[in-house]
This record gives structure tokens, sequence and C-alpha cells, in this order.
């Protein structure tokens, strides 16, 4: 190459627009080499789902730059690539996961002394980890003063309107062939309900927000805790994989309204903040106990109910629909995430970590700080779970939020023909009523793995033991 280029490393920031790293790169008038790395060193592996979903994602952004891609360690390749290339220097944004950061630093300081222009960029949260504070200059970690302190922050730092597509001269390079990483599933290809589901890039992020900017947003705050109706926004995926950046949709969503729903969902937003934060603070989140006591907790680990619950055979409709979706779509709706976990860590007082692997596995947006900061809270060991002994009621939460049964009858179709008053509770149908239904309890669906009552006086106990000791 004549003009020495600059190497765009991409990772979870998989877009154009809005892409500060490209931005600046663009501004030296000189070629950008992007490049993607798949870097198989990581100590957690991706999950199946994230597999499928990056495989999708790349491909999409490959037919709008001439995307390189490479396996290996990052640092290699980027050497690797400046030296085939002649490359002046390397941009990439940054990300904040504790083993992440500790690798970069590493490799902006080796590439430095290379006589590289190497630079990282923000952009993947509203405000960086490391800036928001309380009071006494220390750690929030509790959701409602971060909140606070985010909008304070703005105030005085706005956030920077989102960056246009910019003009790019791309250089190209070697590449591997994407299908020979093997990402998406083949023998079998359990994938075609994912596929079904979900159209990941760029292109899909915005047709995903604008259906619901123009279906949704404004009922919100009413609607957002019903499986039953497509009233959530479903940008979580794309949103981890950087796909539509947190910054284009906060502005989105300024302009569109102003309303209690419309704060609502920028809290939502910022509950993604919130999480990564904490696991920048907190960098054992994803496998220990944020609350101490909690290491003294009586779990009981049975490995044949474990699988059960994944595979939606409790025997309460409701977790067995959420569980089904999962794994038929990559996708949960919260507030089954929040019924399922509790059972799990509560009804059958199985250790929350088994939990988030099985969500990290099967959910196609699993991050490494979202997904445990939930379960901890769930748990009642995490940020902000008060009161931490709340125990979800299979039965009401599906009664209040399923009031139709609409959502369990998709999910369950074996209980399709019971009335509605019997979905989230087969067991209490008569006889009659199940055989018109063709219902077999412990045939085609199963009896309750355990019954509520009895679930949540053990559950109790256990909570009370611990109280006792930290006493």
């Amino acid at each position: 190459m004549t003009t020495p280029p600059i190497i765009l490393w991409f990772r979870k920031d998989l877009r154009l627009a809005d892409n500060p790293a490209l931005t600046a790169a663009t501004e030296f008038n000189c070629p950008v080499v992007p490049v993607f790395i798949l870097d198989e060193d990581n100590t957690r592996p991706l999950g199946a789902a994230s597999k499928w979903w990056l495989h999708e994602s790349l491909a999409s952004l490959s037919e709008r730059a001439p995307l390189i891609l490479r396996r290996g360690h990052p640092k290699r390749i980027l050497e690797q690539l400046v030296q085939e290339t002649g490359a002046r220097g390397v941009f990439w944004n940054r990300l904040y996961e504790p083993e992440t950061m500790s690798r970069d630093t590493e490799i902006k300081s080796q590439l430095k002394e290379l006589g590289l222009d190497v630079r990282s960029f923000p952009g993947r949260y509203l405000a960086e980890p490391n800036i928001l504070k309380n009071k006494a200059g220390g750690v929030l970690k509790v959701f409602t003063p971060y909140w606070k302190a985010l909008n304070s922050y703005y105030e005085t730092s706005p956030l920077p309107d989102p960056l246009p597509v910019p003009k790019v001269n791309w250089a190209t390079a070697r590449s591997e062939n994407l299908t020979d990483w093997h990402l998406k599933p083949a023998r079998p290809n359990w994938s075609l309900g994912i596929a079904k589901e979900w159209t990941p890039g760029e292109g899909g992020a915005w047709t995903r927000f604008n259906q619901f900017r123009k279906s949704a947003i404004t009922t919100y705050i009413d609607d957002r805790n019903r499986p039953d109706l497509p009233k959530v926004s479903r940008l979580s995926p794309h949103l981890h994989w950087g796909e539509v950046s947190v910054n284009q949709l906060w502005h989105a969503t300024k302009s569109h309204g102003s309303s209690r729903s419309h704060e609502h969902f920028l809290k939502e937003l910022t509950w993604r903040d919130f999480a990564a934060y904490l696991l920048f603070h907190f960098p054992s989140l994803p496998t220990k106990n944020w609350r101490l006591d909690f290491d003294n907790f009586p779990w009981v680990e049975d490995s044949a109910m474990l699988e059960q619950w994944q595979k939606g055979q409790t025997g309460y409709p409701i977790v067995d629909a959420g569980m089904r979706e999962l794994y038929e779509t990559g996708w949960m709706h919260n507030r089954v995430r929040m019924i399922v976990a509790s059972f799990l860590v509560k009804h059958m007082l199985h250790p929350w970590q088994s939990g988030e692997r099985w969500f990290w596995d099967t959910l196609v947006d699993a991050d490494p700080a979202t997904n445990p900061a939930s379960w901890q809270w769930v748990a009642g060991c995490g940020a902000d779970a008060a009161p931490y002994f709340r125990i979800f009621n299979p039965i009401g939460q599906a009664e209040k939020f399923d009031p139709d049964g609409t959502y369990i009858k998709k999910w369950v179709p074996e209980l399709a023909r019971l009335p509605k008053q019997f979905l989230a509770k087969p067991w209490e149908a008569s006889p009659l009523i199940l055989h018109a239904a063709d219902v077999k309890l412990g045939e085609n669906y199963p009896t309750p793995m355990v019954k509520h009552e009895h679930a949540r006086a053990r559950a109790l106990e256990a909570f009370q033991s611990i109280k006792k000791e930290a006493a």
C-alpha cells in the first residue's frame, strides 16, 4: 500500500454508524483495514447461541465492508497485519470485561513500542464504568443512585450526538473463510428456530427498534411484563454485539417522546450499563456471590432436576414455557427470565451459577456482565436485590402476566386445550377436564417436581439459616 493504512479492530461494535474508532480512522485520509479476530484463548468461550449470532452478524457486516477474518491471539494477529499492510496505527473501541481490559492494555503497550499510533475509544456504554461515583467517591451499588448519577453527569457532559457512517477508503488483506470457523451448528442443526426469529446485523437492529418505536414504546411501562404480547424491544442481542449503540438508542428514544414509558425504556438501557459497571468494579461477579453470607447458603445440587428445568419439564407451565422458548429461539422474555431463575434457585435450591451457565450457552444475548448480575439479583445475593428473600410464585406470575394463557399455550402446546383457569396449574383440573383436554399428568405433561408451598417454606428456612449465621 502506498499510503500506510490504519487497522480498525472490530470487536463487539459490529456497525458502521456511531463507531468512534472507525470515524477517527477515516480522519487521517488513509486506507482503513477492517479486521475481526476470533480469540480462541478466552477463559470463557462463547456459548453456542452466541456463536450462531456472531456468524450471522459478521456475514452482515462483510456485505458493507471488506472484513478481514483471522483466528488466534489478537496481539499476534495484529502484529502480522501490521507487517502485511505496513499499517501506521491500530484503532479500536474499548471493552471493559476484566480479562479483556488486561489483554488490551498489554497489546496497546507492545504495539506502541513498535512505533505505532494505537488508540482506543469509548462507545459501548452511556458512561464508561470508571466515571460515575457516589458522593463519597466510592462505587455505586444500587441502581437508582446510579441512574441519578448518570443523569447528573449528562448535565455537565452531554451524551454526544451519534456519528454518521463515514466515507471510508477500505483496504483489504488475506482473510479466513467464515464458514471454516464452524460457528453455526451442522448435525444436528438446532438453530432453525433461532434463524427464523432473528435478523442479526446493523440493519436488523434498526428494523427491530423501529418496530418497537411504532408499536410498543408508548405503552412500554404497562406492557413490558406481558410475555403474551409483543411489547418489548428485543434489542438485547443487537446491543450485545454492538450492531447498534446504546448512544443511538438513547437519542432515538429521546427524540420520539418524553413519557413515563420512554423514561422506563431508558432505565432498562441503563441497567445494562449498571451491570457492566458492577463487573468492572467487582471482577468476581460471574462466579462468586456478591453477598458473602450466601457462601453458606444450603444449596441442593440435583443434576436430574437441573436437566428437567433445562428441558422445560418442571410441571409448572410458565417455567416450562420460558425454558422451551429459550431453547427454540435463543431468547426469553425478561419477566419469564426472572420466574425461571427464581424457580431454579428458590424452589429447587440449585446454585445460581448453574443457571447462569445454561443461559450463557443458550441465549443469543448472553453477556458477561448482565447475565451474572441478573442471576445474582434473582438469587438474592446480588447488588440491589431487595428483598433478597423474594420468591416468585410461578402460578400467580402466570395468572397475572399471561392472563389468557396465550404464552403458555404457544410453548406448552400439550396444555393448549385446557380451560384458561387451569393453564397455570393443570393439576387442579378434574380428571374429566384433563381427559377432555387430552392431558395426562405424569405422561404427556409432568406433575410438578416440587410443591410450591413446600418449596417456598424450605427456601425461607434456608434464607433464615444464613441470616442467623450472619448475626
